[in-house]
């Protein structure tokens, strides 16, 4: 379960954004989460609410996650599509000359606080 390191490592963040900007409490935080980035919410969710009790600033904080889509292109064919449904190989010309364009991230999008 990797989550619990990507957990640790965004608490941290947000817990020196808030020492640096001088807040006494963490209300929310809004995360970017790749639909294709090997996080799963659920277990990400439990870890996140075990850790922030351990915390300075974000023991009552809400996690808000955002999924991103999994979104490739196809360089033959100029096109977009679903990674999830597809995967490498292009729906529209079976093509297999691919990238991954969104959904791999995970990114702190949003802090609030008080």
């Amino acid at each position: 379960m990797h989550e619990l390191g990507i957990v640790v490592h965004v608490i941290d963040m947000v817990e020196e954004a808030a020492r640096k900007n001088g807040v006494s409490k963490v209300v929310r935080v809004d995360l970017e989460v790749g639909e294709v980035s090997t996080i799963v919410p659920s277990y990400f969710r439990d870890c996140f609410e075990w850790a922030k009790l351990r915390t300075e600033h974000m023991r009552e904080c809400e996690l808000n996650m955002i999924i991103v889509a999994g979104i490739s292109y196809c360089r033959d064919c100029k096109k977009t599509y679903r990674t999830t449904e597809y995967g490498k190989a292009c729906p529209v010309c079976g093509g297999h000359n691919t990238y991954l364009v969104t959904g791999r991230d995970v990114m702190v999008k949003d802090i609030q606080a008080v």
